[in-house]
């Protein structure tokens, strides 16, 4: 039997419904789980009870953990007939399973009992698992004797004693602290559960993975009150526009500008600039030459939690070569700045006289501004961080690399190119006709026609290209006529240019229409447009270009597409809906660098969605960075995913060619999310490296999503997932590969020129880039995932195989009743069908999933993967292995596509024997089967179809004593028929 069992400390209630006519409550709570029921004393008379009371649950099999929900219903004990009454119970699945040191009270609302009762309260409980095998399970509960109350056993350690306190009501002041006796700590544990799933059809085929990797749901303090169960439970502190993260309080300085600064060398200049100081932080300013009356306009931020200070310096220096010298102060009390709350008006600056070291008034003043605000400010995101310096350090980093930003990707346009004909050539050779083909380029994406078969002045290509082109167009769309004279001698015959602004622009298929242009030598003539008015002859192109604003240019993966919007923005429709993410903070990062000796990140976050990218502050020489950032989205189909990443930002004590490190991504689809819940949980981000998956640490979201129009969300799913081009004038998989990774090269390059800019690695990792190659180890999770899918059918036909074999007589003879009686109503088939689909699916909404799903280790395989496949993973293209490497995968590659090969062989066989039955290739056979046609068609036409059914069904399903260990004449006659196999090479 397993060690491991599962505890609940059932703690208190809080505003239970009273039921005994007096106002209040005899009230227990009974536990089930995995077939065992315990239940708690009885507490008289109270409404807000208090239990403390520890219960342990063997867990049968660990692997079914994930599948095995904990119910705690809580009961009035009526002592006048000695029965109970349900008034609301709590259901917890295997997210809620966590180790002990990850485990806290949390007060769980509670459900009804029944469609007629009612229920009101909370319920607090702390659950956790165990393998501790000196703790023994709970004394079982008889079933159904209420007045049976078992002895809770309750194990305490010598140690502190957690503390626990009720969650605020608005009709109940806050409960005095209650004591919790915790559990024995545990030791870290290595079963495996099952993925993350509330029922047995959550997420079908799903793989048990690591505890570890689990999802975990939190309960924060958020700044519209605490998250219990996806619900707000407003308390005593004021709500807050940023109601999805914690509130951080900063100290803002705003250094604007000075005046009469008086000057300090010989030569009367003065290279002014600030510093602010709070405690051990100071933050430095840019300076100026030779300029008295200087203007920074710079905003300082210092936590509040970091800041040790009462008094706020701030000196104006001198830059010097040798030392920086002193020009003047100002000092500022602490207690006297005031608060800001958007959306207050800004604090209008003030000046300040400054003053020398003793406070005595010099010449010069300085413009300032101090407040004391929260993320919410919006100066929040341009100023410069305290939390992205170490203390008494603030030349290390520079604000370009640390500032949150929000980034817009260009727009996006395909752009259709058809190359027709070409007249007039004029090749450098005249003494024969030119092999001519035309090169078609838009930046660095080349594309080439094919050469024409027929030589001749006056080439026909009639070849259709498409490239990707972004707003505002910087590229030119150039056509190039060569000729190609001999191996490697290639001759240009003429060129032209055309400004990708003046081309046509359509958001259907209508027809557009084609014109002539003029090729001219060179490419400054091309692109002179007075060059074609003087020259009275030339070589001209006939070509059909337009930009297509009807498709959506897909610049990520199909499957985590984030919009799926075309071009055109008159083809789009309102918005469905409203999503809000907050970035809370990551928890037990791995440290990415080494700084003084020590282990350390200098991480940040991005976040996409849409055209919108958003990229968080950040946090320096932090392990367990707190971001606190609140980010909104407008979404347009619900089939859309949201990707939010973390990475280690390199530039900082590194050189600008350093790349990005990336530490995890989390993937959430809008789908799966509930309207109005807010969803807190840690993410586990896994990375896979060549060594294996690993855990790099935690994320913690907080996201919600609000429907602005429920009509129009629930229309969206009668509609195409792809603007109509995609399917009138569909693209081919390969046009979309290519077009594709144009893209995400267009959108990097874009996203790399802002400031701060928004690296390569990180557009490419965010955007799937390489997603497309060949890996081993995603194709054998690929036909894992492909069994699963089909594992309802396989087990259906086991189970009918079970029936015709009369393994279980009863369920075969109700099978047979069940037959004929379809069979002599039809019309009840497909009632019977759908009543069937709809009970399961309201059997099933029970089990539904509570939480987004997350990432897997088990099922893509990453968890049992071999290092030789994944150092094939993560191998360069081409390949630059050995070539006894490269021979041994190419050798392992064959033996796959081998059997591949020969089980789309055996399909291809099966499809010949039936073309054969009435191809006449086996003459004997093709009479067999026509005359058994023929009567065949005269048997159904004077018989009963009801009948031939019956006798059908009851043949398949018959006896096994009417059954023979051979197969049967037309397994036998079928498998005799002849197919091509006899013409393969």
């Amino acid at each position: 039997m397993s060690s491991l069992k599962l505890g609940v400390e059932v703690v208190g209630a809080h505003d239970l419904l009273a039921k005994d006519g007096q106002g209040s409550f005899c009230a227990f709570v009974e536990l089930e789980f995995d077939g065992q029921r315990c239940r708690t004393t009885t507490k008289e008379k109270d409404l807000n009870p208090v239990w403390n009371e520890s219960f342990y649950f063997n867990v049968s099999d660990p692997n079914k953990l994930s599948s095995l929900p904990l119910e705690a219903f809580v009961y009035n004990h009526n002592k006048a007939n000695n029965a109970k009454t349900c008034l609301g119970k709590v259901r917890l699945t295997a997210p809620s399973f966590v180790n002990y040191s990850d485990a806290v009270v949390l007060h769980y609302p509670l459900e009804k009992g029944s469609i007629f009762s009612r229920a009101k309260g909370e319920l607090g409980l702390k659950v956790f698992v165990t393998d501790d095998p000196s703790i023994k399970p709970s004394n079982p509960l008889p079933a159904m004797e209420p007045d049976v109350v078992p002895k809770s056993i309750s194990k305490e350690k010598n140690g502190k004693r957690h503390t626990f306190f009720h969650l605020p009501n608005a009709k109940q002041p806050q409960q005095q602290q209650q004591k919790v006796t915790p559990a024995p700590p545990q030791q870290q544990m290595n079963y495996g559960v099952h993925e993350m799933k509330s029922g047995p059809q959550a997420f079908p085929g799903s793989s048990s993975q690591p505890f570890d990797y689990a999802l975990k749901e939190t309960s924060p303090f958020l700044g519209g009150g605490r998250i219990v169960g996806g619900r707000v439970i407003r308390g005593d502190r004021p709500t807050s526009t940023y109601d999805l993260v914690e509130q951080m309080r900063f100290l803002f300085v705003r250094v604007v500008k000075a005046r009469d600064l008086p000057s300090k060398d010989a030569t009367g200049s003065l290279n002014p600039y600030v510093e602010v100081k709070v405690g051990n932080y100071k933050g430095i300013t840019k300076h100026y030459e030779k300029k008295q009356n200087p203007e920074w306009n710079q905003v300082f931020a210092f936590s509040r939690e970091t800041v040790q200070s009462s008094v706020l310096e701030v000196v104006v220096k001198d830059k010097d070569l040798v030392k920086d010298d002193s020009v003047g102060f100002v000092r500022i009390d602490l207690h006297e700045v005031p608060t800001r709350v958007p959306p207050d008006s800004p604090l209008a600056p003030e000046w300040y006289r400054l003053e020398d070291k003793k406070g005595e008034k010099k010449k010069g003043e300085l413009m300032l501004a101090v407040w004391y605000g929260t993320q919410a400010d919006e100066a929040f995101p341009d100023a410069w961080h305290s939390d992205a310096i170490a203390p008494g350090d603030s030349t290390s980093v520079s604000p370009t690399y640390i500032r949150s930003k929000v980034y817009h990707s260009p727009r996006l346009w395909y752009v259709r190119v058809n190359v027709i004909e070409a007249q007039d050539l004029v090749p450098a050779d005249k003494s024969r006709f030119p092999d001519a083909y035309v090169k078609v380029q838009i930046g660095n994406q080349i594309l080439k026609t094919k050469p024409v078969q027929t030589r001749n002045m006056n080439p026909i290509w009639n070849e259709e290209f498409m490239f990707v082109a972004a707003e505002p167009f910087e590229d030119h769309l150039t056509f190039t006529v060569e000729d190609h004279a001999g191996p490697n001698k290639d001759e240009t015959i003429g060129r032209t240019v055309i400004a990708l602004n003046s081309i046509d622009r359509r958001a259907d298929d209508r027809f557009v229409r084609t014109r002539w242009y003029n090729l001219e030598k060179s490419l400054s003539d091309a692109m002179d447009s007075d060059r074609a008015k003087k020259d009275k002859f030339h070589s001209r192109l006939h070509v059909c270009v337009c930009l297509d604003g009807g498709y959506h240019v897909l610049d990520e993966s199909t499957q985590y597409s984030s919009d799926l919007r075309p071009t055109a923005k008159q083809l789009w429709k309102s918005s469905i809906g409203v999503l809000e993410l907050g970035i809370l903070n990551a928890d037990g990062l791995q440290p990415m660098k080494t700084r003084d000796g020590k282990g350390t990140s200098d991480t940040y976050c991005v976040a996409k969605y849409g055209h919108k990218w958003v990229r968080t502050r950040t946090i320096v020489n932090s392990l367990n960075p707190k971001y606190n950032e609140q980010y909104t989205w407008e979404v347009y189909d619900t089939a859309t995913v949201l990707t939010v990443g973390v990475f280690d930002n390199s530039q900082i004590g590194g050189s600008d060619n350093s790349r990005d490190n990336k530490i995890g991504k989390v993937r959430i689809r809008i789908s799966t999310l509930e309207t109005g819940r807010v969803y807190t949980h840690c993410y586990p981000l896994l990375v896979l490296h060549p060594s294996g998956v690993k855990k790099l640490g935690e994320l913690h979201l907080a996201i919600r999503f609000s429907s602005t129009s429920m009509v129009n969300m629930m229309s969206q799913y009668s509609l195409p997932l792809l603007p109509k081009m995609h399917y009138k004038r569909p693209l081919s998989v390969i046009q979309q590969d290519i077009l594709r990774h144009q893209a995400v090269n267009i959108v990097a390059a874009r996203l790399g020129r802002a400031e701060p800019p928004l690296r390569r690695e990180v557009v490419e990792y965010m955007s799937d880039a390489n997603a497309h190659l060949w890996s081993m180890r995603r194709s054998k999770a690929n036909f894992l995932r492909l069994t699963s899918v089909f594992s309802g059918l396989f087990s259906a036909g086991k189970w009918f195989g079970e029936v015709c074999t009369w393994k279980n007589p009863i369920t075969t003879v109700l099978v047979h009743t069940l037959f004929a009686m379809l069979v002599c109503f039809p019309e009840l088939i497909l009632p019977t069908v759908f009543l069937y689909m709809f009970l399961i699916g309201v059997w099933n909404y029970r089990y539904r999933p509570r939480y987004p799903p997350h990432m897997n280790t088990s099922l893509p395989c990453a968890d049992a993967v071999s290092p030789d496949e994944l150092d094939e993973e993560f191998e360069t293209f081409p390949a630059s292995k050995s070539s006894d490497i490269v021979r041994m995968r190419y050798d392992r590659l064959r033996s796959v596509a081998g059997r591949i090969q020969t089980v789309v062989g055996d399909i291809a066989t099966q499809g010949e024997r039936l073309q054969a039955l009435l191809s006449w290739r086996d003459p004997r056979a093709t009479t067999i089967f026509v005359l058994l046609c023929l009567v065949a068609a005269i048997g159904l036409y004077v018989t009963p179809f009801q009948m031939i059914a019956l006798l059908a069904g009851f043949y398949v399903m018959r006896h096994p004593r009417f059954r023979h260990k051979t197969p049967s004449a037309p397994i036998n006659f079928f498998r005799r028929l002849p197919a091509r196999t006899d013409s393969m090479l």
